[in-house]
């Protein structure tokens, strides 16, 4: 099972998620972990390639942006509260960046 391994404040980010959105985010990366897909999901080709949305529709619309395609871990970039249908650019930019990065390391 590959580790978890947050990229910049994603991890501080998914804390201040409700309790039961934080629980059903958990669910669904341990399911990534194992090599699965998340059971709702969007790919993210603007952020980077193998970059993937997990959507969750727990009190709000939440999302987690993360990248599983490298051997040593799931890269965790970013965790937002959804606010509007279309993700802004602010929440792509930063979880662009954040990839960037992380491909340098």
């Amino acid at each position: 099972m590959k580790p978890l391994r947050f990229i910049g404040s994603s991890l501080d980010d998914l804390k201040n998620f409700p309790e039961e959105a934080r629980k059903a985010v958990g669910f669904e990366l341990f399911a990534v972990q194992q090599g699965l897909m998340p059971s709702d999901f969007k790919p993210m080709l603007s952020v980077g390639p193998g970059t993937y949305e997990i959507r969750i529709h727990v009190m709000g619309e939440w999302r987690v942006i993360y990248v599983a395609k490298m051997q040593d871990a799931v890269y965790i970039l970013h965790a937002f509260h959804k606010k509007t249908q279309k993700t802004s650019k602010h929440d792509i930019a930063l979880a662009e960046q954040r990839y960037k990065q992380i491909m340098k390391e």
